[in-house]
């Protein structure tokens, strides 16, 4: 009975040990970062450094001095056209349009009472016409009728007149009113703030700046010498390391003043930026392609590429179903912390860029 027990329990420890390797065999896929390769146009190329810019920048002001009540955006963020950004304190302007109201009332009252008047002038002026017509009416009374008759149009006048004075004092206080409250103009990304809350706002002192980022700006120094290379249609290639992006340039326009002191001439070179990932402010790498047109080369990170034993340079690529092959690959010059890969990967296929210390051939990948 005890050999029994015994061989009983060494089976089921077998059983156990045989079901922690089955489940110790089941790896989940290893997390990487990775990036679809894309083809850019940089043999041949002239590197310079530039600065972004905004495409078209806004000053907002209010058209009348007042204390600050309150300050509705903040330094980089979205608005859109007719959106609140301020107020200044609105009371001034509101018991202005309080006393315009009320003035704006009594003239009406003047018009009506001056109505009542001339309607009834004009009244006794044609009864009073039948009787001098008929020669029955002294000549006395026809004066003095045609007078009170001329005297009532004269006071209708006047009393119109000051309805229209009074709607127009209305119309300003209710403008001044209105002006309390600052709105965007244009849509686009709040870039400086020059007045807070409980500050003092005066006429034409911008209170914020809207910047249109939508496309950019990238401002590069050019030296005579080289001027003549570039064209409004020149290839460009913009990078920025501080957001990690690389875009081709598009439009460069070219200015014709130079700086006395380098003897550089700025040109702009005009790039989208649909995302609003760059900045005004951010420095970017520019290389001009002043060759023929060709296809170009993938642009990969430096820290992506891996040297084998015997000095071959690899990448990891992601096949279809998710695992990865180690691939050859020849390599050419360096922009900024990428290289231009010249042999080995073709564009549209994805590549670890960064997890790579964890991965054998053929090993599964998630990312």
């Amino acid at each position: 009975m005890r050999k029994a027990m015994t061989g009983l329990m060494a089976a089921l420890l077998m059983l156990c040990s045989c079901g922690n390797k089955g489940d110790q065999s089941i790896k989940s896929p290893t997390k990487v970062k990775t990036e679809v390769v894309t083809a850019v146009q940089v043999e041949d190329a002239q590197s310079y450094v530039g600065i972004v810019e905004e495409s078209e920048a806004t000053a907002v002001s209010f058209t009348s001095m007042g204390v600050v009540k309150r300050m509705l955006v903040n330094e980089g963020q979205m608005v859109q056209r007719g959106q609140l950004l301020a107020e200044i304190d609105a009371t001034s302007s509101g018991n202005s349009v309080e006393a315009a109201k009320a003035l704006t009332s009594q003239a009406e009252d003047m018009v009506r009472q001056a109505e009542n008047t001339y309607a009834q002038a004009k009244d006794a002026h044609e009864r009073l016409k039948l009787l001098h017509d008929n020669g029955s009416l002294p000549e006395i009374k026809w004066i003095e009728a045609e007078t009170q008759l001329r005297q009532a149009e004269t006071a209708l006048s006047t009393a119109r007149s000051g309805v229209r004075s009074a709607s127009a004092t209305e119309r300003i206080a209710r403008k001044g009113l209105s002006d309390t409250r600052l709105t965007a103009p244009v849509s686009g990304i709040i870039g400086r703030k020059m007045v807070g809350a409980g500050e003092t706002a005066l006429p034409s002192q911008a209170v914020v700046t809207i910047l249109n980022i939508n496309t950019v700006k990238v401002k590069v120094s050019i030296p005579e010498t080289e001027m003549s290379n570039i064209h409004s249609s020149s290839r460009s290639l913009i990078t920025v390391e501080a957001v990690e992006k690389h875009v081709q340039g598009g439009l460069i326009e070219k200015g014709v003043q130079a700086d006395a002191l380098t003897h550089t001439y700025d040109i702009r070179i005009n790039v989208p930026n649909a995302d609003h990932k760059l900045l005004p402010g951010m420095v970017a790498n520019v290389r001009f392609d002043n060759g023929d047109a060709n296809e170009g080369n993938p642009l990969l990170p430096i820290t992506c590429i891996q040297k084998k034993a015997d000095g071959g340079l690899f990448v990891w690529i992601v096949e279809e179903n998710g695992t990865v092959h180690r691939t050859p690959i020849r390599t050419g010059g360096t922009i900024g912390n990428r290289i231009v890969i010249v042999g080995g990967i073709t564009t549209g296929q994805r590549v670890v860029t960064d997890g790579y210390q964890k991965l054998s051939e053929g090993t599964k990948v998630e990312y």
